[in-house]
């Protein structure tokens, strides 16, 4: 019997066989505390010191620009409330678009009730902030720009190199966040030109609370938290070594294979959109614009079919996220969704689906075959 076919990985991802050979040592042996002076200590300092050069090479950062975190989350808060309170004699006002994850909208919520001003730049349909909004919104109190490198339910790419300029240009502190992007597309601190920059380890063949923030050299930025001096004070606690060494394993293996992997999601998500629309014709509706999007993220809804009924049939054989929310008597639609003036029936019918870098031919085929099935009979 064939096994369920995984297509969420925007959800998150395996984790690499690699990355496993990689942490297991200092899991079964090596657990010594990276500050203590003998032998096993040492050894932890050495990986955590690799390992910050390996995230900081696959995005072109300095290994003391980086900060080794819990997670996309943590990452996004500390840039944005470290950013905030660290400039507050600034100014006190923010600029988001209206389709950030919930790591950021809940932040920029939390510093509104705090006194700071939020300001949502909106997106066109196909899920894009124009770069014009982002300067016009700026004001001699923006102390911080934060938008999104790429989304996480569409995956539309946003214009940030330009958004970039018009943050340096203004002085202007600017933070992406990059969990969905990392692996997926160039992702180039320098050539973006951001302050802050957020990666997910789970999203990147690593262990879910593992993440890293990178902030530029010279950038003021608060604690959040206090303790001893670990990450230069700005996160300390003893650090998670086998997970750090898990994240710096991946990064290496993610910039090693960047070519291959992006191919392989690419060409998988043209077949499976190939398939679908070869068999299901015109009751195939895509948000956002196919070839701007990530190599690797389709959202698509079908005519006339509810996405939770949808996901709830095929959910022993194909694993793909639905574009809202079902409560007991009613579909609440996304926010980015809602954002891009998606057409409630549409809406309510997306579903997201994601292909990764072990994806296979036969595991689209099935996919298209499970789908379509599916479709016909809710139809």
């Amino acid at each position: 019997m064939n096994r369920p076919v995984y297509l969420d990985y925007n959800a998150t991802t395996p984790i690499d066989p690699e990355v496993v050979q990689e942490m297991l040592p200092f899991i079964h042996g090596s657990f010594g505390n990276p500050s203590s002076s003998y032998a096993i200590g040492r050894k932890n300092k050495e990986a955590v010191i690799k390992a910050r050069l390996q995230v900081a090479d696959l995005i072109n950062a300095s290994p003391g620009e980086i900060i080794f975190t819990s997670g996309g989350t943590e990452s996004n808060n500390h840039a944005i409330r470290g950013i905030a309170f660290a400039n507050r004699d600034k100014g006190k006002h923010i600029i988001t678009s209206a389709i950030e994850h919930p790591a950021v909208i809940e932040v920029c919520a939390y510093l509104n009730s705090h006194g700071f001003e939020i300001t949502y730049v909106p997106v066109d349909r196909n899920g894009k902030t124009d770069p014009k909004d982002v300067e016009d919104a700026i004001c001699p109190d923006t102390v911080l720009i934060t938008i999104m490198h790429a989304n996480n339910e569409v995956g539309t790419i946003q214009p940030i190199e330009e958004i970039g300029e018009i943050a340096r240009k203004h002085n202007v502190a600017f933070h992406t966040d990059a969990a969905q992007s990392v692996g997926k597309i160039e992702t180039d601190v320098r050539k973006l030109g951001v302050d802050l920059l957020t990666i997910a380890g789970h999203k990147l063949y690593a262990p879910k609370g593992m993440g890293a923030l990178y902030v530029k050299k010279g950038t003021k930025i608060e604690n959040l938290m206090f303790g001893a001096g670990q990450e230069k004070g700005l996160r300390p606690g003893t650090e998670n070594v086998p997970y750090i060494v898990a994240l710096g394993k991946a990064c290496e293996i993610a910039k090693r294979d960047f070519d291959k992997n992006v191919k392989n999601m690419s060409t998988a998500k043209e077949r499976l959109f190939n398939g679908l629309k070869d068999k299901l014709g015109d009751r195939v509706m895509v948000n956002g614009e196919f070839s701007d999007t990530l190599p690797n993220t389709l959202s698509v809804a079908f005519e006339k079919t509810e996405a939770h009924a949808l996901t709830s049939l095929i959910s022993e054989e194909l694993f793909i996220s639905t574009g809202s929310a079902c409560h007991a008597d009613s579909i609440e639609i996304s926010s980015v969704l809602k954002a891009m003036n998606v057409e409630r029936m549409i809406a309510a019918g997306t579903v997201r689906i994601s292909t990764g870098k072990f994806t296979t031919i036969d595991e689209i085929d099935r996919a298209v075959d499970i789908i379509t099935h599916a479709v016909k009979k809710l139809y």
